[in-house]
């Protein structure tokens, strides 16, 4: 048993348990520690089997329930009744060749079953862990000559319907994660392969083949490349998360050791004493047949783990037992066809026939009482603050500050180019502050906004200037987020002077048609004398996962420009942005904190902190100009007046190492 003790549950709840991977961890975990308490959810579908938890079933920390993680009442009561503090979600239909005869079937089971427990944790609110097992195939297909793996800051690009299916999960998960406080893991594993699973996957296919004298079918022409990792050797890895694994994090569960398909049915071959080159049958490819995932498995070594399962091993012990087993699983013709399609149904078929399992039917008429949160403190109900931009980043950490400082707010519902709705949500929620902390910056960034210049005027011009009037008129001030990406280095402030914009300074950055519409309304809002403009430059947070982020966006770039700008620490401004609003600031104030800081030196801190291997290059403004489409702001912002309201402020490198560095050092 690993000794590691940073986190200890006490009851766990295992979606999908009689599965494949999850009954060999509900199995490990209720064998190596007695005093948690393992309650498995399993709806005993075809890939299903209660006989998978045998070594389980008498054991007193066990409990066994059928059911449907898409019952929202079921896991609701499970969830309550039975105490769950940490559910490790394995339950997901998970074969490729389904998914593109079945797609929406994996969409009700992949994504809205996973809906489904989020919302049970947020209104139970009684998670300490939430284990969400993915995929590599979110990553999508890696180059077939790349030396380094996906590591968990690369992109999703899932390219067949059971992987989208599961980076959709992710994001509902990342997305209770960030909004609600849930404490998420995410994993992303290679292919497992051992006892007990379903023979739809290559390698017990393979093996009940070969068995049976029969062909072993190879998709295309067997070039393409996967990673195998057994299942013992998984399960430990779920056991190391579990206990040592960091909330909000993601680790790739995987391995380096690559193998093409056509050496997996060689292997197979041979371990039988067949001829390969009489039994392999090549056959029609998939749809679409990613050529290679390659995972970089190095943050979860760091926890400690490591395979243990050296490939001929795991294959030797893999075929002992499914010739000791032939019927496991009995009738399985139809997953054994080169390209199966396998009913997707709940049933009894897997059923060992005891009853001793059977605590619930997995009826769905059970009755939740959800526990009602205190009220708002009484020395705080004169503030009220209505806030728009729910679905932002910055909106969101609004939301979680007031409620920190037991502050009431709202979200606005209204559309800031809809004058009426935005006068109907102040009529209703009665606000003493308005927050606009909504706008359109592009997404990815700020290149969508060339293409969509009337929707960008739409809301960044006329959607400030209604909302600023529409406050003007019911007498409150509107804190107004504004961007200090309206500037560029000049003579009369070059770069390196020490000489920065201050709060009167025209705009002189008409590079990006966003930064266009941020100086138009930032000089109409000047007339304007219920507004504080804030001007937020490269927002930086300690949330190291948010893809918003200056740090995490320049950490995955391969190439980066060096020029030292002015930055936002938004844990250290936020919170002054909301003192200002009691203090009812106003006028045009540089939301920066005092100094520069140029990209090389926030990725040597990034280095010193947070990886010591990083490495990156630099190139210069000519070479940027050729992979982006509008020009970026470089610019030094005056901080002065802003630190004479606020003389507590921390320097921008000062407030990096406090705020962000040192809350996330691994190193």
């Amino acid at each position: 048993m690993l000794q590691m003790a940073t986190y200890k549950p006490k009851n766990i709840l295992i979606t999908g348990a009689a599965g494949f991977i999850a009954s060999h961890v509900a199995n490990r975990l209720v064998r190596s520690y007695p005093d948690y308490k393992i309650v498995v959810l399993d709806k005993l579908d075809y890939c299903s089997n209660l006989k998978n938890l045998n070594p389980s079933k008498s054991s007193p920390n066990f409990k066994f329930v059928k059911g449907d993680i898409a019952s929202a009442d079921l896991v609701n009561y499970l969830l309550i009744t039975e105490e769950i503090d940490t559910i490790m979600h394995f339950a997901a239909q998970t074969h490729v060749d389904n998914s593109f005869g079945n797609s929406f079937e994996f969409t009700k089971n992949n994504i809205y079953g996973t809906h489904v427990l989020l919302e049970a944790c947020k209104v139970t609110g009684q998670i300490r862990r939430f284990i969400h097992v993915s995929t590599d195939e979110v990553y999508g297909e890696t180059d077939e000559d790349a030396s380094v793996g996906n590591h968990e800051a690369s992109q999703l690009l899932p390219t067949n319907p059971y992987s989208a299916t599961k980076a959709g999960a992710e994001m509902l998960v990342m997305a209770y994660g960030r909004s609600y406080g849930l404490p998420v893991i995410t994993t992303r594993g290679n292919n497992v392969y051992g006892p007990n699973q379903f023979p739809e996957k290559l390698i017990p296919k393979f093996i009940l083949l070969a068995m049976n004298g029969k062909p072993l079918p190879i998709h295309g022409d067997g070039s393409n490349v996967r990673s195998y990792l057994y299942c013992e050797d998984v399960a430990e890895a779920f056991e190391v998360v579990l206990h040592k694994g960091e909330v909000n994090h993601v680790y790739n569960i995987g391995t380096t050791r690559e193998r093409r398909v056509i050496d997996v049915a060689n292997d197979i071959s041979k371990l039988f004493g067949i001829d390969p080159d009489s039994t392999i049958q090549f056959v029609e490819n998939r749809p679409f047949n990613d050529q290679r995932y390659f995972l970089d498995d190095q943050k979860l070594k760091k926890l400690g783990w490591c395979e243990r399962t050296n490939w001929e091993e795991g294959l030797r012990k893999t075929m002992e037992w499914y010739t000791e087993n032939p019927e496991w699983w009995g009738d399985v013709s139809g997953a054994l066809l080169p390209h199966p399609r396998m009913l997707m149904m709940p049933g009894d078929r897997h059923s060992d026939g005891s009853d001793e399992h059977k605590d619930s039917d997995g009826n769905q008429t059970f009755t939740v009482v959800t526990p009602t949160k205190a009220g708002v403190s009484g020395d705080k109900r004169s503030l009220k603050f209505l806030i728009y931009g729910k679905t932002g980043w910055l909106g969101g950490l609004l939301g979680k500050l007031c409620e920190k400082q037991g502050i009431s707010y709202e979200y606005g519902k209204g559309r800031l180019e809809d004058r009426a709705s935005l006068m109907a949500d102040i009529r209703s929620i009665k606000p003493s502050h308005v927050f606009n902390a909504a706008g359109l910056t592009g997404r990815p960034n700020v290149d969508w906004c060339e293409s969509h210049k009337t929707e960008t005027i739409r809301v960044n011009v006329a959607g400030t200037l209604t909302l600023a009037d529409v406050c003007r008129e019911n007498d409150l001030l509107m804190m107004n987020f504004a961007t200090g990406c309206i500037f560029e280095y000049d003579a009369a402030h070059p770069e390196g002077s020490g000489i920065g914009f201050k709060e009167e300074d025209k705009p002189n950055f008409t590079g990006s048609f966003y930064s266009k519409t941020k100086a138009m309304v930032e000089e109409l809002l000047r007339e304007f004398d219920n507004v504080c403009t804030l001007r937020v430059r490269m927002p930086i947070s300690s949330d190291l996962n948010n893809p918003r982020n200056f740090i995490t966006k320049i950490s995955r770039y391969n190439k980066v420009v060096n020029i030292p700008n002015s930055m936002t620490i938004l844990d250290e401004l936020l919170p002054i942005s909301i003192e200002m609003a009691k203090r009812n600031l106003r006028g045009i104030w540089n939301f920066t904190n005092p100094g520069v800081v140029s990209h090389n030196e926030i990725l040597e801190m990034y280095k010193s902190y947070i990886e010591p291997d990083f490495k990156w290059s630099n190139f210069n403004l000519e070479e940027q100009a050729k992979v982006i489409v509008a020009p970026r702001s470089n610019n030094e912002m005056d901080g002065s007046k802003l630190s004479k309201e606020f003389p507590e402020m921390l320097s921008i490198k000062d407030s990096l190492i406090k705020y962000v560095f040192e809350p996330n050092k691994r190193t």
